[in-house]
């Protein structure tokens, strides 16, 4: 019987697990050697972008992951108006001792037709956004969908880049999201992320759902 195994193979399963844990020891010991040489911690400039979906979703991932640590934490909504979302009214009802939430904007500039309307909430917006970044007590701040108001020219991107090199707390994590953000938002980032678009439901006529995307 012990011949048959042999030549049939049977024996193979352990030869292949011998190896693959072999493999990984030398993937945790490589991996390892290169994580002992990441010691530093930065406040991260963090930036997601692309035409895909997961943007404002993945930054809100990050946001709960700082009510979770007790981490105190800010929302600014450049854009989205007074449209009700789970992220804000869970927020706001159970969280609002860890984060701060401000919807400032009035919905998509093709909603308002009104540049100089959408110009000075995003103003607006941006001068919260800079109060409670100073505020050295909030350890992440998001700007939610700023990059489409730096694509309109609601914002200076000038004057946002300057203040995050220069008066950003060096700990405090700022997000910022929206589809085409600026060149220059992406060479002064620490982490940037672009969603791609495979498939999307809408094209298929189907609406936006809660739960999915607000």
């Amino acid at each position: 019987m012990s011949d048959e195994l042999a030549e049939t193979g049977a024996g193979a399963p352990k030869n292949d697990d011998a190896r693959h844990a072999d493999k990984m020891a030398k993937k945790k010991a490589a991996r390892d050697k290169i994580m002992a040489t990441k010691t530093d911690e930065k406040g991260l400039i963090i930036v997601h972008t692309g035409k895909g979906k997961g943007k404002s979703s993945s930054a809100f991932g990050m946001i709960f992951r700082h009510i979770a640590h007790g981490k105190p934490s800010a929302v600014v909504q450049f854009i989205k108006g007074a449209m009700w979302t789970g992220e804000r009214d869970l927020i706001e009802k159970h969280f609002s001792d860890l984060c701060q939430f401000h919807t400032m904007g009035e919905g998509f500039t093709w909603e308002t037709q009104d540049r100089a309307r959408d110009v000075a909430a995003a103003s607006a917006a941006w001068e919260k956004a800079k109060e409670l970044i100073r505020d050295e007590r909030n350890s992440m701040v998001l700007l939610d969908e700023i990059n489409i108001a730096l694509r309109y020219d609601y914002i200076d991107i000038n004057e946002v880049l300057e203040f995050l090199r220069n008066e950003k707390p060096y700990m405090t994590h700022v997000v910022l999201t929206g589809r085409n953000a600026k060149e220059e938002l992406i060479e002064i980032a620490d982490l940037v992320t672009e969603m791609e678009l495979i498939k999307h439901p809408f094209r298929s006529g189907i609406k936006g759902q809660p739960g999915v995307e607000f």
